[in-house]
Parts: structure tokens; sequence; C-alpha cells
């Protein structure tokens, strides 16, 4: 197999920022290329059009690459719903909700073996596969059935890049310390290391590439440096940075709530592009403030993550901000949240049979928790009193959802393509509710609804920012950084040899 894996010595050291920019970097130069992460652990994933859940970021890494996404790019994908407990979803199927210790025990031979059959498949169709780790390959607790990273490398018998992030602090150490705990057959494997986020003069840097060689006998085959490139991330430890700060004085303040499992924040990327909108992230009551607009996104563990909300103080500011007539907005699990009930009948969203929870009635809208999951993709419409407009996104929720609503107060937010009602909407706007991720990446409606906010907050109205497009564009940056930066063709010349 002809390929390449990145591994990281620690999370966030840059392994999905470099797949991510060399899938687009080799698509630049005719090489038909295909991402791959044999098992990924993120709440933020991806529907393939054939209704499989995929790793967030392979989905980005397959656009990149310009191919289309497909379930062997991520066949084993880990859902956390608890501190110990994640679902198992293999090559699209779920397969339960298992702790760490039965996940090695009953299941680890069954995802093994998933992903060498789509590596098999990736390989028969592609001409290169780029290939991510995740955490670190050298955690010696799990050493014996890293599937993440050491298996995957074997199986594919690729050579390996291994990425450090100088920006923390620490980069000789963690990459000399992670090369000096691997096993010399997998250590054996690593042909380049990669100096990530580096600031300031790369001439002073000279002595450091010189000494990392002299010391791992292992080429520097770049030094990228900390760039603002920004582009969606799945990691946990992205969310937690998430914030902009806006370029105009009169910024709209958009609030987004963060739960403990958190799922799909990606929905809330589109705004970052946007001059006239400040982001920030809200765990506690006293951080809340007086937000123009608050959104409660999805989360993997909806009963839960309600109590734990309830628990901070901040299902009573949002219940507050509504009754101002503020805007609000709840996706998917938030969306439940927002209604009058959670029922969990069968135990699928918190593993107790029986368990329900009231919630802030702000929607007339029940919620069963079915143990049957949807997943797919979602094409309708969006109809505003002056203009109907095109919509799409993806649904993953095993929600069933009863809406008892006897007033006028509320309207259907969206219409399917089959002419289904998909959510719910006030009459004046402010209020939004819906199933569907990645609503706010259509820039009609993503640029209506802000206008909506502008308008309602006296503030002047702005023109429409083109997400998809400037997304292309950045792609298109972070490649150019890699092929100024990397020694691509060293790179390609390593996976030819292999």
């Amino acid at each position: 197999m002809k390929g390449l894996m990145v591994w990281g010595t620690t999370s966030d050291a840059g392994k999905s920022y470099i797949v991510t920019g060399l899938c687009r970097a080799l698509y630049n130069r005719g090489i038909n290329v295909a991402p791959f992460k044999g098992q990924n652990m993120s709440n933020n994933s991806y529907v393939t059009a054939t209704g499989h859940e995929i790793g967030r970021s392979q989905g980005l890494q397959a656009e990149a690459a310009n191919v289309v996404p497909t379930v062997d790019m991520n066949p084993v994908l880990l859902k956390p719903r608890s501190d110990r407990k994640s679902e198992v979803i293999v090559r699209g199927k779920s397969l339960g909700s298992p702790d760490a210790a039965r996940y090695r025990s009953d299941f680890f031979t069954i995802a093994k073996q998933a992903v060498a059959d789509s590596l098999q498949t990736l390989s028969a169709n592609y001409d290169v596969v780029l290939m991510e780790g995740a955490g670190s390959p050298a955690e010696v607790n799990l050493m014996d059935k890293d599937l993440a990273n050491l298996e995957t490398a074997a199986i594919a018998d690729v050579p390996a890049l291994l990425a450090g992030n100088i920006e923390r602090g620490g980069v000789f150490a963690s990459i000399t310390g992670t090369l000096q705990l691997l096993p010399k057959h997998y250590r054996d494997r690593v042909q380049g290391v990669i100096v990530n986020k580096f600031r300031g003069d790369p001439a002073l840097f000279k002595s450091g590439i010189t000494w990392l060689e002299q010391h791992t006998g292992i080429p520097v085959q770049g030094v990228l440096p900390a760039m603002d490139i920004r582009i969606e991330q799945e990691d946990s430890l992205s969310f937690s940075t998430l914030h902009t700060k806006a370029e105009t004085s009169s910024a709209l303040d958009v609030a987004v709530i963060a739960m403990p499992y958190v799922s799909n924040y990606t929905d809330v990327e589109p705004f970052l592009a946007e001059r006239d909108v400040a982001v920030r992230i809200v765990r506690e009551a006293n951080q809340f403030g007086c937000p123009d607009a608050v959104i409660l996104p999805g989360t993997r563990s909806t009963i839960h993550d309600y109590h734990h909300l309830a628990a901070a103080g901040l299902t009573e500011k949002i219940i507050e901000h509504y009754q101002q007539g503020r805007f609000l907005v709840g996706i998917c699990g938030g969306f439940q949240m927002l209604g009058k009930q959670l029922i969990d009948a069968h135990g699928a969203d918190t593993g107790v049979a029986g368990k329900t929870a009231e919630g802030m009635g702000i929607f007339p809208l029940y919620t069963t928790f079915e143990t049957s999951k949807q997943t797919n993709q979602w094409q309708g419409r969006f109809f505003d009193e002056s203009k109907t407009m095109a919509v799409s996104g993806f649904e993953i929720h095993s929600g069933l959802a009863h809406i008892d609503d006897k007033g006028s107060e509320w309207k259907p937010l969206f219409y399917s393509e089959e002419k289904q009602p998909e959510g719910m909407m006030s009459r004046d706007a402010s209020t939004i509710g819906t199933y569907i991720h990645h609503l706010f990446h259509n820039d009609s409606f993503r640029h209506w609804w802000l206008n909506q906010l502008r308008q309602s907050q006296g503030k002047q109205l702005q023109a429409l920012v083109p997400y998809s497009a400037n997304k292309e564009k950045r792609l298109n940056e972070l490649a150019d950084a890699l092929e100024e930066h990397l020694n691509i063709d060293n790179l390609i010349t390593m996976m030819e040899k292999r």
C-alpha cells in the first residue's frame, strides 16, 4: 500500500491539520488521495451519503482531497457518552456502548478486521492513503491494542511522521520521549519529524533541528509556523478554545453553551468568519452575561448534560434569556432540552431504562429516546415571508419527537424535500429548534438569521459571507503553507520506497 501515517506526541499536536493540508496539497499535484483514521474517538461526526457516521475530520479531509467521504475512511468511531463508556460504531453500525475494558476484550478483534478491510478497499481505489493517528502512539498501558496508531500503521505497512507542538513547550522532550517509548519495530517506521506551531524567526531554530536529528537519527521534514488559517476541528481541546473577537465595536455577542458531552459543535464554525460576530463559550452561570443570541448545541448524553446545565444555573439563565425575547437556537440535543420532557424508555440515552427529565419547557416538544438511531443527509427548504431558500445538512439522533402544539406561537422551521415539516420557529423568528446539523453552513440561511438578529439589536445589516468559498480558500492556503514549509517531495519519495 502506498501511504503515510501522521502520529503526534500529544493530542492537539496538529495531526488533523497536517493530514488535511496534505490531502489538499497532493490533490493539487494531481494525486488521487484518500484520508483515513482507523479508530477515532469524537462526538463530532459526519454523515456520509449512505447514512454512515464517520469522524468530522475525515469528512473535511475528504473535502480537501476532493473525494466523496465514505465509511471506509473511518471504520471505527467511538462516541463518549460517560466517563467510562463510549458508543462503538463499526463501519457505520452501532454495536452498543461498552466500557473500555469490555471494548478491548470483546470488540477489538472486530474493529481490527474492519480497519484491515477498509484499508484494502481504499488501497484498491486511490493512489495514496493518508492516515491520521490519535493522541500519542506511546501510551504504554494501551500499546498492546493501540488500533488508532500502531496497529493501523502495521496493517498498512506504511512509514510514519511524528508531529510535536512547540507552542505548548517541551517539544524536544515530547519528541525524543515518544520515540524512546516506542518498541523498535514501531520506532523504525518513523521516517520524519515535524515541529508544528513555531513562532518567531525560523533561523533561530536551526540548532534545534540539528539537535533533534543528532539525538533521534531521524530527519526533520519541516518546521510549520503557527498559522492563522482556521479549519474545522473535532478535538475537544479545540472546542475549549473556541472563541472569536469581532472586528467591529458593535459586535453581535453569540454565546455557545458548553456541556460535558457536547457533539457536533462545528455547527457554529461559520460564525467565526463573520466580521461583526463574537462567539464565546459559556460553561457557568457567571459567564452568561447578556448575549444577543444563545446557541445550545448537540450532545451525546442529553439527560446527563441537561442535569449538568441545571446544576450550573444555566437552564435558568437560558429561560430568562428566552423570556426577554432574545434570540435562542437549539440544535439536536439542545433542541430536545428546550422542550417539555425527555423520556429514556429503553435506556438509550442514559443507560437506565425509564429515566426521565423535565426540559426547559420552551418548545411544546416531548422526546422519547429509542434504541435505533437516525443518521442521514438532509435536504429541504426554508420559507420566509419574503423568500425561500434551499437548506442542507445532516441528522444524527436517537430521539423521537412528539410535538403538542395547540396554539399558533410556532411554525415549522424547514420542510424536507418530501414536504415533511422539520424543526420549530417562533413567529418572530427569535427562537428556533432543529435536528439538522450544519444548518448555519448554508450561506443564505445563516445570512438571513444574522440579519434578523442584527435588526433586532438595531445594528447595521451586513452582506452575505460565502463560507464554502472561504473554506476552499483556507484549504488551499493551508496546502500552500505545507508546500513551503514541508519537504513534500521527500514525503512522496518516502511513500514510494516503502
